[in-house]
């Protein structure tokens, strides 16, 4: 006979470790949360909370630049977190990790060619244009053969 299965929660709580990892991640979350809602700005975008340790919160960016901002306001920070959640808190530590970056996919820009039947005809009108309007609408039509062929 197979035995029912287990409720996650109570799984989790059954193991030593597990309930305390728990227990930090969701802290750590919800300090994530509060800590850009204390900043905000851009800066928001740029920072996590990363670990909780000894008292000291740390908080890492994806740039020096960030960090530097960060840093600017710490002291406020500090006393407000202090204030309103974690008074044991004694310091707040800024770490730079590039690997944070949000990478941005810049869309592909899609270049227009001209068709083969308006290079003859801008050729053509060529033939019959003086001047360096003749010599810019002859590159037009060599710039559009040149590209069918790569």
């Amino acid at each position: 006979m197979k035995k029912p299965p287990q409720d996650l929660c109570h799984l989790l709580h059954q193991s030593s470790t597990l309930p305390d990892l728990a227990e930090k991640a969701e802290l750590l979350r919800y300090l994530n949360q509060y800590v850009k809602q204390t900043l905000s700005g851009p800066v928001t975008e740029q920072l996590t909370v990363a670990n909780l340790r000894q008292g000291v919160l740390v908080i890492e960016t994806t740039t020096a630049a960030w960090a530097a901002r960060i840093n600017f306001q710490k002291a406020k920070l500090l006393q407000q977190l202090r204030n309103e959640t974690l008074p044991m808190l004694t310091a707040i530590e800024v770490k730079v990790n590039p690997s944070n970056a949000k990478l941005e996919v810049k869309p592909k820009v899609e270049t227009k060619q001209i068709s083969e039947t308006a290079a003859s005809h801008i050729a053509a009108l060529a033939e019959h244009t003086d001047g360096t309007l003749a010599e810019k609408l002859k590159r037009l039509a060599a710039l559009a053969s040149r590209n069918r062929q790569s």
